[in-house]
């Protein structure tokens, strides 16, 4: 009988603190993966498209913007939509949409993004479509518009991915999806790449993600990674966020893409800039929530009014943009950039404390491998650290259901916020027996 040689592995156990940084948040990638081989991650450009994500720039209900990439050799590249149905003859009734096409240059050379917007579309109907050009076409995806009317709808959301993205931050937006294959929109709170401009990061994003991003709307708002310093030292907006993502030109001037909102089935979606002119949104924020004919409001950035690590506060934002949030009662903030979680309810300006079942509820949390150490803080009713987490939010009526899960699935936080007639929102915690995920013994003063 012939001999077979059998080898063992041995892992190192200390692979279970792969990620923890307490230092200041440096930009760099994580010391356990910190090389990035974007020719190994992004193979150079071809006919076939990729990077394909569906964005909104209108109106939910009737339109859908789609993004998406080749090489240079493709200069009129197409949209073909149908109405899907279960027969695979539904093609034979597509319409052709012309895109239009940028030109963008990068390390890993020359290649053109295409856009089209389709108007029109029918509310609650299922479309079918597919780009390309010539004989070169992706696959037919699927994509569903909003109702015209308020009804139950969830979503997803996701704090910073920033580093390690394909490796692992993949495994949190594919585990966030299996868990609400029916989200309408997954929101991205900033720090999507690490390197503003590098496109072999953005590739990662874009293949970890997959056809989640070809299927289900993505609302990205950006982070301070999303910003990169030219030639003069002067800090800009990525020259790649543009291209890729197709966004409400709703916003104030010069903030256009990155400021704007959307309203969806009785919800108002407003993403604003916490990188550059805080004070110039102001006048343009006070007049969205004013103007706010929905029954919630979900308001999105990137640097925490709130923060869970040391040395991370942000007072001129919150001196800036908390009186609105607390004028115009916004339900939910949702941000990222202290790569750690915590949850909690308003706080009043010189407050230690304040009934917490109701005012707003904010968020900040962590998505990908990037993780910093918390600090004790009065504001949070849940936290944790050296977690990978994503964040599900269904709406139903009066009711919000909100759910933290660990990149496994793990139930860690949840809550549910129930609108009151002529009062603010009344907050039920529904936080698992589970122990705490940090290295403090108590959070936020409770044992």
């Amino acid at each position: 009988m012939p001999t077979r040689t059998i080898y063992i592995l041995v892992l190192p156990l200390f692979l279970g603190c792969a990620g923890i940084d307490s230092a200041r948040d440096t930009g760099r990638p994580d010391h356990h993966n910190a090389s990035y081989d974007t020719a190994a991650h992004d193979p150079r450009f071809s006919p076939v498209p990729d990077r394909i994500v569906l964005t909104w720039n209108g109106d939910p209900s009737s339109s859908q913007a789609f993004t998406w990439r080749t090489d240079a050799s493709v200069v009129e590249a197409v949209l073909e939509i149908a109405t899907a149905s279960a027969s695979p003859r539904f093609m034979v009734d597509a319409k052709k949409i012309p895109a239009r096409t940028q030109a963008v240059v990068t390390e890993n050379g020359a290649s053109h993004f295409h856009s089209a917007t389709v108007t029109g579309l029918r509310p609650g109907a299922l479309y079918a479509y597919r780009v390309g050009s010539g004989d070169t076409w992706s696959e037919w995806f699927h994509f569903r518009t909003a109702l015209d009317e308020p009804a139950p709808f969830s979503f997803i959301y996701l704090g910073d991915a920033q580093n390690n993205i394909l490796s692992l931050w993949s495994r949190t937006i594919r585990a966030s999806f299996a868990t609400a294959p029916h989200a309408s929109f997954i929101l991205h709170a900033g720090d999507l790449v690490n390197r503003a401009n590098s496109d072999g990061e953005w590739g990662e994003w874009f293949r970890a993600g997959a056809f989640i991003h070809a299927t289900v709307n993505a609302v990205p708002t950006p982070g301070n990674h999303e910003y990169a310093k030219d030639k003069e030292g002067r800090r800009r907006l990525s020259r790649l966020w543009r291209p890729h993502f197709t966004l409400p030109q709703n916003g104030p001037e010069g903030l256009k893409e990155t400021v704007y909102y959307f309203d969806y089935q009785g919800a108002r979606i407003i993403s604003l800039n916490s990188n550059e002119d805080r004070d110039d949104q102001v006048p343009w924020l006070e007049s969205v929530l004013r103007e706010n004919p929905n029954r919630w409001t979900f308001v999105t950035f990137h640097h925490p009014v709130f923060s869970t690590g040391k040395g991370r506060d942000n007072e001129s934002l919150r001196e800036a943009w908390k009186p609105l949030f607390d004028k115009y009662r916004v339900d939910l903030v949702l941000q990222g950039h202290d790569h750690s979680y915590g949850r909690g309810s308003n706080l009043p300006s010189g407050a230690i404390a304040r009934d917490e079942r109701d005012g707003t509820v904010y968020v900040v949390s962590v998505s990908g491998p990037k993780q910093y150490k918390l600090s004790s803080r009065r504001w949070w009713r849940r936290a944790a650290e050296n977690t990978q987490l994503y964040q599900t939010i269904a709406v139903t009526g009066d009711t919000l259901r909100y759910e933290a899960r660990t990149a496994t699935s793990e139930l860690y936080d949840a809550f549910d916020l129930i609108k009151q007639k002529d009062a603010p929102n009344m907050l039920v915690n529904r936080i698992p027996d589970t122990p705490a995920r940090t290295h403090m013994n108590t959070i936020g003063g409770r044992k």
